[in-house]
């Protein structure tokens, strides 16, 4: 699967550290250097036949259709497609307009992730999203009039302009506009963002440090209105999980292009790109790579392994981590999950270990005490 980076943004918000950047002097340029990334780096994936590509970002609905199809058909130069490939675009409510539905309804994309956050006009002004209360509605239903059923909205609970009820009904308005994806997260402070500074300066309050009751009603009301908790922050109904992020959730290998991009090989290797287009463009306009590579160790690929499974449905592939793992490590593995088993905090199905759903608000904290030193 290939993930392409854009890095562009018509404005930042509060709460994000993302790589971007809000001039589009240099897209032209950008973009054809990614096409000569992709070219580049043709050879790093063993599987050629693509069942996932993403765009993600940044901001990819900044482009237009024409760009968007222009780098789709770049890949397929270099790459087969699945007769069933997912081609997701990430895309912000304002962007959705019908010209440019028009020009995508008539491109590979199909599937859109809309960055909805919230239905109310006092969380997005507070995250500084561009987009308003009625945008983050009406785009929805402009993508579906359009033919874009294979839809996912972000959605952020915690904000201090947020309370349950609030809440409630953002993920109420989901189930009345049909979307069969969410994907939602805590809000949080990340650093050297404006939120951070706000909060420093006393102008807005810190998230809310209790989110249980928030992630929990989502969870429960999702869950009786047919989706599937899949992933901790991410519900689906049954044929519409995220087939790429599944994809990183099971260790497959990536090809990642674009400023600040990742990559694996599904093994031992990672990569990035650098986080600065300037220096990106540079480098590629030298026919180098812009590109930061590190090699797992053993206990690295063991810590990943139980960070990402214990977030998942699927849980850790226990015949699998057998198979991986030297025999010092597998008895340091049962040492350590004796007692959560003991405890409930985690159960052995069919071979994998898991966290009972009603654990997962602390799974990165139980992965995290099972980690190798």
């Amino acid at each position: 699967m290939i993930y392409i980076h854009i890095p562009f943004c018509k404005q930042k918000c509060s709460y994000c550290n993302f790589h971007f950047s809000t001039s589009l002097n240099f897209k032209d340029e950008m973009l054809a250097l990614m096409k000569k990334e992709i070219f580049l780096r043709k050879d790093e994936l063993q599987n050629k036949n693509l069942q996932s590509l993403y765009f993600g970002g940044g901001t990819p609905s900044i482009l237009s259709p024409d760009e968007i199809k222009s780098l789709i058909d770049e890949a397929l130069k270099y790459f087969s497609f699945e007769k069933d490939i997912e081609i997701t675009l990430e895309a912000n409510p304002d962007d959705l307009d019908k010209n440019f539905l028009k020009g995508l309804a008539d491109s590979p994309i199909n599937r859109l992730s809309i960055g909805t956050q919230s239905f109310f006009e006092a969380d997005l002004k507070l995250m500084n999203r561009a987009h308003t209360a009625s945008e983050a509605e009406d785009s929805i239903k402009r993508a579906q009039d359009f033919g874009f059923e294979n839809l996912s909205i972000d959605l952020i609970y915690g904000s201090p302009t947020s309370n349950l009820e609030i809440w409630k009904e953002n993920v109420k308005k989901t189930i009345t506009l049909q979307v069969p994806h969410i994907s939602s997260y805590a809000l949080t402070v990340e650093p050297k963002t404006a939120l951070e500074n706000w909060i420093s300066k006393g102008k807005v309050n810190s998230p809310k440090e209790e989110q249980n009751q928030e992630f929990y009603y989502l969870s429960d009301f999702l869950k009786d209105n047919g989706f599937d908790h899949y992933e901790v922050s991410n519900f689906a109904k049954p044929g519409f999980y995220s087939r790429h992020n599944s994809s990183y959730w099971k260790y497959k290998e990536y090809l990642g292009i674009g400023p600040s991009a990742h990559s694996y090989n599904g093994f031992d290797r990672r990569s990035w790109n650098v986080a600065n287009n300037q220096q990106y463009i540079k480098k590629l306009n030298s026919g180098l790579l812009a590109m930061e590579e590190e090699f797992l160790s053993q206990k690295d690929q063991f810590n990943e392994m139980i960070m990402i499974g214990l977030r998942t449905i699927w849980g850790v592939d226990l015949i699998s981590l057998n198979e991986k793992f030297d025999s010092e490590m597998l008895e340091y593995f049962h040492k350590e999950i004796k007692s959560k088993l003991e405890e409930g905090i985690l159960i052995i199905k069919e071979n994998h270990l898991k966290i009972p759903e009603k654990h997962w608000f602390m799974a990165d904290g139980i992965a995290a005490d099972l980690f190798m030193v």
